[in-house]
């Protein structure tokens, strides 16, 4: 059968491929279904609050998004290169193949594609995920990659990420992974707290969150870099051809995200120091309608007051004739002889 064209029965084929991580596919359908939502209901806003509006909220989501796509990603170092090379172990066959390193917080993705695609009888596709995140155990999975008998291209980079291989791969990129992830999931924290806080009268302290988004997400780029700068070089030679990595998407729009949240959290610092009213109103809470006021003299989120200046009654200075004479009306049908004086 396999001289025609077909696998044995008895051999398991390679399974479909989802075409992308199924952790990014649900956190994009979730922001989506959000942004949806609310754009459905943009119509019943009016005026220039429509637009100001939906700004908001796209920027917002397209930061959470973000934030959270990027901590599941695999591409925050890749490489990929096209050789000839050996497909299975004790063959002396070379094929000429696509070999792609992704590189995340959590593990490491290869991808094996033939060109063409069906070389050998058989089908060259192949996509492998080995994960050490959550206390996963590396080693297991590629002994179990062992035991399926991948090709020698993807157990051969597979090889070069396990705890005992002397490259030192493993150790770098995990502390890496887990730095970047813990600082990746307080910028998360950091964004929640700045919608609850532009959602009310504190507009100063919502920029400060995205101050602390940015920075945090910056941090996370920071330690990444750092612990893998740190690695020995190590030669991923595949037949002819030899494998570099460099950062990938995930690590620049990161950046890009990072320095966006630092832009905007500046510009609502400078913009309450000089425009207070102006910001109040792209925010639709103008000074008129505002129920709270805050005082800076008065120590600002501590000491609020809860009355605007326009609820306050004006102060009469009544003569204390006048309000003795009103007082003795009130009660001379109780006691007529106190007004004597």
């Amino acid at each position: 059968m396999a001289a025609l064209g077909y696998t044995l029965p008895f051999y398991t084929g390679t399974k479909p491929a989802f075409p992308m991580d199924t952790a990014l596919a649900v956190i994009i359908t979730i922001f989506l279904t959000a942004l949806v939502t609310f754009i459905i209901i943009l119509p019943g806003i009016r005026g220039k609050t429509r637009l100001f509006w939906m700004l908001r909220v796209v920027t917002s989501l397209f930061i959470g998004a973000v934030i959270l796509a990027v901590n599941f990603s695999s591409e925050w170092s890749v490489g990929q290169i096209n050789t000839n090379t050996t497909y299975k172990a004790f063959s002396p066959k070379w094929v000429s193949m696509d070999v792609g390193l992704q590189i995340g917080l959590g593990g490491v993705n290869i991808t094996l594609t033939g060109t063409p695609v069906q070389q050998l009888n058989e089908t060259i596709n192949y996509n492998e995920e080995f994960l050490w995140r959550l206390g996963g155990s590396y080693a297991e999975e590629y002994t179990k990659a062992l035991e399926r008998g991948l090709p020698d291209p993807v157990l051969y980079l597979a090889e070069k990420f396990t705890p005992q291989s002397p490259c030192g791969l493993y150790n770098q990129y995990r502390l890496a992974g887990h730095y970047a992830s813990a600082m990746l999931w307080v910028a998360f924290l950091c964004w929640l707290l700045a919608n609850v806080m532009l959602s009310m009268p504190v507009l100063i302290y919502g920029g400060h969150m995205l101050l602390a988004t940015g920075l945090f997400q910056l941090l996370a780029l920071f330690f990444f870099s750092m612990a893998t700068s740190f690695i020995s070089p190590c030669s991923l030679r595949l037949g002819t051809a030899v494998l570099h990595t460099h950062h990938g998407p995930a690590f620049w729009i990161t950046l890009a995200t990072g320095l966006l949240c630092i832009l905007l959290g500046l510009a609502m610092a400078v913009a309450h120091r000089m425009q207070p009213h102006r910001l109040k109103a792209f925010f639709n809470q103008s000074a008129e309608d505002s129920v709270l006021e805050w005082g800076s003299e008065e120590g600002g989120l501590l000491s609020p007051r809860y009355r605007s200046t326009a609820e306050i009654p004006e102060t009469q200075d009544i003569p204390m004739s006048e309000a003795s004479s009103e007082t003795c009306f009130k009660e001379e049908h109780i006691k007529p002889s106190d007004c004597a004086l």
